[in-house]
C-alpha cells in the first residue's frame, strides 16, 4: 500500500483498522518530503517529530513554539507564543503539524515566486508556477507530501494554486 497516496478519509479509515500506525504514516510522509522538497520548495520547515495525522500548514498561520515567517526574512526568527484557533482545533482531533509551507511573502502574490525563501515549483512541471499565495500547501498536496494542508484565501490564494496544481 502506498500510504501517501491515500485520501484523508482513506487514511483515517486505515488507521482505525490498524493497517499502519501513526508512526509509520508520519515516516512515509517525512521520507516523501525529504525526497521531493529539494526540487519543489513546498516546505519551509519540516517537523520530523510529527506523531499524529500529519498536516501541512501555510506559514502565515501562527503555531505556538514553531517558527512562523509568513515567507519573509523579517520574521525569520519569530516563534509565536500562541496558536491560531484552527491549530488548536486540529490538535483536539489528533492532527499534527508535519511542516510549514512556503507562500508568497505575507500572502501577497498569486504565483508562489515571491517568498524570501525561494519560489515554490509546480509538481507537474517544475518550470511552471504553482499559483499563490498558498503555493506550498498546494504543491505539498499535489505531490502527496501531507495528508491534508491548510492555506488561506483572500483574493484567490487557494483557488489559483488548486487550479494550477490540480
Amino acid at each position: 500500500m502506498n500510504i501517501t497516496a491515500l485520501t484523508l478519509t482513506e487514511t483515517l479509515e486505515a488507521l482505525e483498522r490498524k493497517e499502519f500506525s501513526r508512526g509509520e504514516l508520519n515516516k512515509a510522509y517525512i521520507d516523501r518530503i525529504n525526497k521531493l522538497n529539494r526540487d519543489l520548495n513546498a516546505y519551509l520547515l519540516v517537523n520530523e517529530q510529527s506523531n499524529a495525522v500529519p498536516a501541512a500548514i501555510k506559514d502565515i498561520i501562527v503555531t505556538k513554539g514553531i517558527r512562523t515567517t509568513a515567507g519573509s526574512k523579517i520574521l525569520e526568527n519569530f516563534i509565536p507564543p500562541y496558536n491560531a484557533t484552527v491549530i488548536d482545533r486540529l490538535s483536539e482531533h489528533r492532527i499534527s503539524i508535519i511542516g510549514k509551507t512556503n507562500l508568497d511573502e505575507f500572502a501577497m502574490g498569486s504565483s508562489g515566486e515571491n517568498s524570501a525563501y525561494g519560489p515554490t515549483k509546480n509538481p507537474w512541471n517544475l518550470s511552471k508556477v504553482p499559483g499563490g499565495s498558498s503555493s506550498g500547501s498546494a504543491a505539498a498536496m499535489t505531490a502527496d507530501m501531507a495528508v491534508f494542508a491548510l492555506g488561506t484565501d483572500t483574493g484567490g490564494s487557494i483557488r489559483q494554486p488548486a487550479s494550477l496544481c490540480g
